[in-house]
């Protein structure tokens, strides 16, 4: 198994959340987050007053699944979250060594299916 973690811009999100149901992938978790890489900052303005954004609105997804469905989601993110502008985010896969859903005591890989 493989936890996926993706940093994607969030006007992107409808269409990778489309693109992985198609692929059968419907348990993922969201976090909105801020960050900042090689994109420049924006100025902002509020209430009339400008002020610098240093940091980006940024969504981070995170799955774990079995490893033969790795790829696919692989090729829907770089699919679907792509703009071609710098800041279009990263995908990070990490080693699950086990999971177990709590409810039924299942362990492995259908604990996460």
């Amino acid at each position: 198994m493989k936890k996926i973690e993706a940093i994607i811009r969030p006007e992107v999100f409808a269409k990778v959340r489309e693109g992985l149901a198609i692929e059968g992938i419907d348990g993922l978790s969201i976090t909105e987050i801020a960050g900042c890489g090689r994109q420049e900052g924006r100025t902002g303005i509020f209430r009339g007053n400008t002020y610098e954004m240093e940091f980006s609105s940024k969504l981070k997804l995170e799955m774990v699944v079995d490893n033969a469905k790795v790829q696919p989601i692989i090729d829907v993110l770089l699919r679907d979250a792509s703009t071609g502008e710098v800041g279009d985010g990263k995908i990070f896969i990490y080693p699950v060594e086990q999971a177990i859903r709590i409810r039924t005591k299942e362990v492995g890989a259908v604990a996460v299916e």
